[in-house]
């Protein structure tokens, strides 16, 4: 479960996110909207932990800057930063031992094979194209084993494959138990997969609603979209 209340980050004179609160079921998938600017990866970095902010957040009931909800999170970033003289298995392996994991072989193997990349495995991560780079940001995501999944933009970069793997990892790890925040400019890409919505913009939320809302309004989410973010659109 994943608990924002009243978060808030300034930066000198300008408020990019501004007293955002929402509360995200054990189980679901949430997709989070907003034109750029809105304030999406801002708050994606509160709750991961990399910036300072007011308010408080919590993962399962615990505040996230703890080492235990920190080990609870992953975090898929929109842009991938490695390390440019290890290999895709390296990185594997370094973020194992950072995460004092145990028997982490054969989790490793299974990613890199779901996600087309063993024989890859010994490619320095500056010799990565942008998809291989972008399908080992979701290996690395994936491979803890997070109870709270946030992902930025994960869809970029990603052949066909590659897509329909992660939507079936998403919809696998909902059914687990997990979950899940998705940023995305790509209305379609989650079409099938989120359970509730929320709009954001100018750094504050305009709007939530749940699948089940959206259907009995008769519209669709990218007219719910437009309609909250350019006032065009479905009421």
């Amino acid at each position: 479960m994943l608990e924002v209340s009243h978060y808030t980050k300034r930066y000198a004179h300008t408020t990019a996110c501004s007293d955002i609160s929402f509360s995200l079921p054990d189980g679901s998938v949430t997709v989070l909207l907003g034109p750029n600017g809105a304030g999406k990866s801002t708050l994606m970095k509160g709750i991961i932990g990399f910036l300072r902010f007011e308010g408080q957040i919590l993962v399962n009931g615990k505040p996230n800057n703890l080492p235990e909800s920190r080990r609870s999170i992953g975090y898929i970033p929109e842009i991938p930063s490695f390390y440019p003289n290890l290999t895709v298995g390296e990185h594997m392996e370094f973020v194992a031992r950072a995460y004092r994991m145990s028997g982490y072989q054969k989790r490793a193997e299974e990613l890199l094979a779901r996600f087309s990349l063993t024989e890859h495995r010994k490619k320095l991560g500056s010799e990565l194209s942008k998809g291989m780079a972008q399908k080992l940001n979701i290996c690395l995501g994936l491979f803890t084993q997070p109870s709270v999944l946030l992902l930025d933009e994960p869809f970029i970069g990603l052949d066909p494959h590659a897509i329909k793997e992660l939507k079936r990892t998403i919809a696998s790890l909902r059914e687990e138990g997990a979950t899940l925040l998705v940023s995305t400019h790509i209305i379609d890409s989650v079409d099938m997969l989120w359970d509730r919505a929320i709009i954001m913009q100018s750094g504050s939320v305009q709007k939530t609603m749940t699948r089940d809302e959206l259907e009995n309004s008769g519209v669709s989410l990218e007219e719910v979209f437009f309609s909250t973010t350019e006032g065009d659109g479905a009421p």
